[in-house]
């Protein structure tokens, strides 16, 4: 039985994967997100279910303090897999080409994933530090954190900064035996419950349940080989170095 004591943000599909995972392992958990829906059986899962917006730096401390409490110690994992858009993304995938967009697209795509990623690792560290133990925080971004494409230079902008701020992050906390990783899943993730995609190649979609197992290897490195940036790529998938 593991002493952990986790909280993930988003709870649907790769969340719900990572949630169903720590469980199964011992963990204490909690599940965090906006909708009813996407609460709904955490419960039955074996998880604390609990509203919260991930842009929000209030609502972020105020769901690892209720975590800290509700479980009886201090989170030692927290992990943002929620998405950054909250349905509101305005124009073509990806933002669309740069000579075309108008500054609703940048505000969407480019801006809103930076500022979710901040406020998560702003709060998160924070109340991590204040708990004086340690701790790890993951935050999940896609393979655009590592790339540009046509028509998606507004989404590569938001995780080239999702990239960017965990990276900081990561070399802020690590005097302070914080463990601070960016997971970048680079591949469309399938759905839980299966189906795929349409048009896609179901072997080149990562599978979610092993993404949570990454999510744990992650939470469960020793302060002597802590992984600070780890991509995940299918091998049905184009990998590019």
């Amino acid at each position: 039985m593991s002493d952990g004591n986790a909280v993930i943000f988003g709870a649907r599909n790769l969340g719900r994967a990572i949630i169903d995972d720590l469980v199964a392992a011992g963990w204490a958990v909690t599940g965090a997100a906006r909708s009813d829906d996407t609460l709904h059986g955490l419960a039955d899962a074996g998880a604390l279910a609990l509203r919260a917006d991930v842009t929000d730096p209030q609502s972020v401390a105020d769901v690892l303090a209720r975590a800290a409490d509700h479980h009886g110690r201090p989170v030692t994992l927290a992990v943002n897999a929620a998405s950054a858009y909250g349905g509101t993304r305005s124009g073509p995938f990806g933002g669309g080409p740069i000579a075309q967009a108008g500054a609703g697209a940048f505000d969407d795509w480019a801006a809103a994933p930076a500022r979710a990623a901040f406020t998560f690792l702003s709060a998160a560290g924070r109340a991590v530090l204040q708990a004086g133990g340690p701790a790890t925080l993951v935050q999940v971004t896609g393979g655009s954190a590592r790339r540009a494409m046509p028509g998606r230079g507004l989404w590569a902008a938001g995780a080239f900064g999702v990239r960017a701020i965990t990276q900081a992050c990561a070399a802020e906390l690590r005097p302070e035996g914080i463990h601070v990783a960016l997971l970048i899943v680079d591949a469309g993730i399938e759905p839980l419950r299966g189906g795929g995609r349409p048009g896609t190649d179901p072997a080149a979609l990562a599978d979610p349940r092993e993404i949570a197992a990454a999510v744990r290897f992650l939470a469960e490195q020793g302060a002597r080989a802590a992984t600070h940036e780890l991509q995940v790529t299918p091998l049905a998938e184009t990998w590019v170095p």
